[in-house]
């Protein structure tokens, strides 16, 4: 199965190329089709990753050297959608929403630190001193492998064995056997946080639908004030632990992080940046 998930992916990403290809000098392409088909790179290239992540590879910080920017980017041509969606405006929105949220996850800063706390994401690969081994024994869809840990490992710091299970179905790996290749193998890393980004999990919307504004909240939504926004997408990734209360510091610290890299992005960051008042799903 992993090898159909891998084949249609390729499909797609083939399509997505010869589309490209072919309006990039029709008349008939429009300039947001156009726009849509400028990769990532144009966006955000090596000195500007570098600028964001001024201390990734610092030697205090555990997953130095790991998160290089040519594997973000070779990561990101696995998932065509990403940062290529809708207008330059969204674009930049996205892509600074989601370095926020695994800068958050992976962060190394502290109130007072060098060049501030937002310069520190990335700093962590796996998570230091688990509380358990995140086996849901109740999954039998994906039963958890004797002696593995399915603790927090890459940028979005995947947990749990019913999100490694999937994530290697998709991405061609064993989640279950061997999760801790997301520790060991940057480009495996980067490819489950976009996964974790991409990938619809009802009742949850996928993150990267909020933030091209496909997300329409339901009835259950509305009562809960999920309204759409980076808000909503702190609440897919962490809301059970972290939305419904006012002024949570780590909210506002994913809130922050959006904030910088928005800023260096040249990008406003939307409204509805907090889940203070929202229910989790």
């Amino acid at each position: 199965m992993a090898i159909i998930s891998w084949l249609s992916s390729s499909i797609f990403l083939s399509l997505f190329t010869l589309f490209c290809l072919s309006i990039s000098n029709a008349s008939w392409g429009t300039e947001a089709a156009r726009e849509s088909c400028r990769p990532i790179s144009s966006l955000i290239n090596k000195d500007l990753f570098h600028t964001m992540f001024l201390h990734k590879d610092d030697a205090a910080c555990p997953a130095k050297d790991f998160y290089a920017y040519n594997s973000f980017i070779q990561a990101s041509k696995s998932f065509p959608g990403f940062g290529t969606t809708g207008s330059l405006t969204t674009r930049k929105r996205e892509i600074a929403a989601f370095l926020a949220q695994i800068s958050h996850e992976t962060s190394g800063g502290w109130a007072t630190a060098p060049d501030g706390p937002y310069a520190w994401g990335l700093c962590y690969k796996e998570e230091i001193n688990p509380q358990s081994d995140y086996c849901d024994s109740t999954n039998k869809e994906w039963p958890c492998y004797p002696g593995k840990s399915y603790k927090g490992r890459g940028p979005i710091q995947l947990s749990w064995n019913f999100n490694y299970g999937p994530a290697g179905k998709a991405l061609g790996f064993d989640g279950l056997k061997n999760p801790e290749i997301v520790a060991n193998n940057s480009m495996i890393a980067l490819k489950t946080a976009l996964w974790f980004w991409m990938t619809e999990q009802k009742p949850k919307p996928s993150c990267h639908d909020v933030m091209v504004g496909r997300y329409i909240p339901t009835e259950a939504d509305v009562a809960a004030n999920r309204t759409a926004g980076f808000g909503v997408v702190t609440n897919i990734i962490n809301g059970g632990l972290e939305c419904g209360i006012p002024n949570d510091a780590r909210v506002n610290d994913r809130i922050g992080y959006f904030k910088r890299y928005a800023q260096l992005l040249n990008v406003d960051t939307g409204s509805d940046l907090d889940c203070a008042n929202q229910k989790s799903f």
